[in-house]
């Protein structure tokens, strides 16, 4: 079985949809998409990923179905549980919400690596960071929902592998978002959903394919052949946005963000 975690294009995150250029990007990748026999479509229920979506369901002629739990991921800390927090996200004033709760990915990489245990598979679970915030029960969720979605199609998950109730060469496509696929990749490869924040990029509109690999049988792991392609961009003349990234340089003080 083959899936596709799709990343929204270019987002307009204040009204929740594509900008002029998101939307050309989600145009360019359906043309890519529509080669790739796609059997299923599911999608985030947030606009800008709904927007996407619609271009290649247009052109596929697929009806995609709507999880919440796709949304992006929604894990939040309380920034003011203690004082280190403001240091390691500083620029929470500018991003808060209601009841001044953060998303956990955007701490600065020199406090991350004060921090080892956040990296580690199990023990980001029984960190202090997690003890600020309910990302352990919504990591859960969204992973339990995925292997009841992933059962469905034949892959079981025990003990970290998947067991092959019903083998399949299906294609599943994901339109969803950046957080949320690093938590899915994390489930996937047993690793820590902060290693998958914080090392790998996925521009928008980007396509990350895994496909299982069986070479015992009837167990199953699911391996990339690519993250975060964007040669739909590449093929049109498109430059890739910049959203969900930061400065290459710190000097470099127009990509600051």
């Amino acid at each position: 079985m083959r899936l596709l975690l799709i990343r929204h294009g270019d987002p307009d995150y204040v009204h929740d949809t594509l900008t002029p250029k998101g939307d050309r990007e989600a145009e360019e990748l359906a043309q890519l998409l529509a080669k790739e026999h796609i059997d299923c479509i599911y999608k985030s229920p947030r606009g800008r990923a709904q927007k996407t979506a619609s271009y290649t369901e247009k052109i596929t002629g697929l009806t995609g179905t709507t999880f919440e739990w796709l949304q992006e991921f929604p894990g939040r800390l309380d920034i003011h549980a203690a004082p280190w927090l403001e240091k390691a996200y500083p620029d929470w004033e500018s991003h808060h919400d209601a009841g001044d709760r953060r998303i956990f990915w955007d701490m600065l990489p020199g406090e991350l690596m004060k921090r080892p245990e956040l990296l580690d598979a199990e023990k980001w679970r029984h960190s202090e960071l997690a003890g600020y915030g309910d990302i352990v029960n919504v990591y859960d969720h969204v992973t339990e929902e995925f292997d009841r979605l992933l059962a469905e199609w034949g892959y079981v998950r025990s003990g970290g592998l998947y067991h092959v109730e019903k083998a399949n060469d299906k294609t599943l496509a994901f339109f969803c978002h950046f957080g949320l696929s690093c938590v899915l990749l994390s489930h996937l490869w047993q690793c820590s959903p902060f290693m998958t924040w914080h090392m790998l990029g996925m521009a928008p509109s980007s396509v990350t394919e895994l496909v299982t690999e069986e070479r015992q049988p009837g167990i199953a792991v699911f391996r990339a052949l690519r993250i975060g392609d964007i040669s739909h961009l590449r093929v049109c003349g498109d430059t890739p946005s910049f959203a969900g990234r930061f400065c290459e340089t710190y000097e470099d003080a127009s990509q600051r963000h």
